[in-house]
């Protein structure tokens, strides 16, 4: 196997969906994805303060101009907007999602489109969020494994979004402690993600510890981590979540914004963790244009030196 499929090397993927993953990966084996998908997530509120962010044609030029390996979009934004440039930069159809008004006390994301459709308009892979933990998990997963099924059919890479979410996450500890978010990891892997997306763990909130409804494995963990340093911290959450996966290659998200200085520590720590690569969205294309291409030719540079 070319040095460019190094991370599906120990496990087993079938030929289509190993000739679909050459086409999102760089020479070195890593790959930076830069996603769209969340004006459905959060709303228009993301004009807010780049309005040219906005205009997909903006996005795609950015992604194209700063070498990007993918993009990632719902159907209506690559149907209208990415066929105009196909053949430029691979698509990563999104088909599900979900609004920010009603309560993620009970989430789910739903089809927004479907695997025939992301065959049909020449995808090179499919984007799911499966919200891990959540009341309406008796919903999600069965739709997540009819995703799994079709994707196999088509050849296509499924890339699962591990997200944990709803009034049950809340219960244990919070969305991002590492509890909640190696678990969703490990699910991920277990329901047959060809590619997992996962945020970088921080701290459980104030009360994880004593938290009877929190596994003790996981009380005691966070013990033990919050008498590292902060560093020390991030780097073993981040180890952490890539060895859930067992093999199976994780995409680090950038989360909401933040500064800099935090998104690289954040990158060097996943890098060190032998990450895949980065899906960062709003913490790049929210950036004025020469900016967030400078940003995401600095992240191309970490990722292919990590791989030397």
């Amino acid at each position: 196997m070319d040095k460019s499929l190094s991370f599906f090397q120990n496990l087993h993927y079938s030929g289509e969906e190993l000739a679909h993953v050459k086409g999102l990966v760089r020479p070195s084996g890593k790959t930076i994805i830069l996603p769209y998908d969340q004006f459905i997530e959060h709303d228009n509120r993301h004009r807010d303060p780049n309005p040219e962010a906005a205009n997909p044609d903006y996005i795609l030029k950015l992604a194209i101009e700063s070498g990007c390996n993918a993009v990632v979009f719902h159907y209506g934004v690559a149907k209208r907007f990415w066929t105009k440039y196909a053949g430029k930069i691979p698509l990563i159809l999104k088909v599900n999602g979900k609004t920010s008004i009603p309560s993620q006390a009970h989430a789910l994301s739903v089809h927004t489109s479907f695997v025939e459709d992301a065959a049909k308009i020449g995808a090179s892979a499919v984007g799911y969020t499966m919200f891990y933990g959540s009341p309406r998990q008796d919903e999600d997963l069965p739709q997540l494994a009819n995703v799994r099924s079709e994707c196999e059919a088509t050849g296509l890479p499924l890339i699962v979004w591990a997200y944990p979410r709803g009034e049950a996450i809340d219960a244990k500890g919070g969305k991002e402690s590492s509890y909640a978010i190696e678990s969703a990891v490990r699910m991920s892997m277990e329901m047959g993600a060809t590619i997992i997306k996962a945020n970088l763990p921080v701290a459980g909130d104030a009360d994880f510890v004593d938290n009877k409804n929190i596994p003790e494995y996981y009380r005691k963990l966070e013990k033990e981590l919050s008498e590292l340093s902060p560093k020390e911290q991030k780097w073993e959450r981040a180890k952490r979540v890539v060895e859930a996966a067992q093999g199976v290659p994780v995409l680090f998200s950038g989360g909401s914004e933040i500064g800099d200085e935090d998104l690289i520590e954040n990158a060097n720590a996943c890098i060190d963790a032998n990450s895949f690569g980065f899906i960062f969205g709003r913490n790049v294309w929210k950036r004025p244009r020469a900016e967030a291409v400078k940003m995401i030719e600095k992240f191309q540079k970490m990722l292919d030196e990590s791989a030397k």
